[in-house]
């Protein structure tokens, strides 16, 4: 269980709401603790979320459960892990930037992967209203193949 509560931040001796990076470093790493609870909480309730054209689950989906039927059912039952390592994040008003790396095996080929990695979230009023993905999705796929 993802035992981060980004609704109350310590600044100061005050709490204050999170800013956007910290909302998405929450995301990443209640994903990484396998918290989909977590991953999901600071969701809108139309989240739009987009995975690259060319990719094993290409498409724009609408909502949390929309999300999970089509990118993270599939994804943890093709890859032993599909896994995601952030390594910078870049705010600019209601937008944050994660730059990073995928990595992972796929279960059927036994062939790993690496690529970078890019991840668009745009947030209003605390809540991710979307994400879009940009990747080499030819390393993916040669993996699956």
């Amino acid at each position: 269980m993802c035992l981060l509560d980004w609704r109350k931040i310590l600044k100061g001796g005050a709490y204050s709401l999170p800013t956007n990076i910290e909302i998405v470093a929450a995301t990443y790493a209640c994903g990484k603790a396998g918290d989909f609870a977590g991953f999901v909480k600071d969701f809108a309730p139309d989240v739009r979320w987009t995975e690259m054209q060319g990719g094993p689950y290409a498409g724009t989906y609408t909502g949390a459960e929309e999300i999970v039927r089509n990118v993270f059912t599939p994804m943890n039952k093709e890859w032993a892990p599909f896994a995601c390592a952030p390594e910078k994040f870049y705010e600019d008003g209601d937008a944050v930037l994660m730059v990073g790396r995928y990595f992972g095996t796929n279960l059927r080929t036994g062939r790993a992967f690496e690529a970078r990695v890019v991840h668009c979230w745009k947030l209003r009023d605390g809540k991710v209203v979307s994400f879009e993905q940009f990747t080499d999705t030819a390393q993916i796929a040669a993996a699956m193949q």
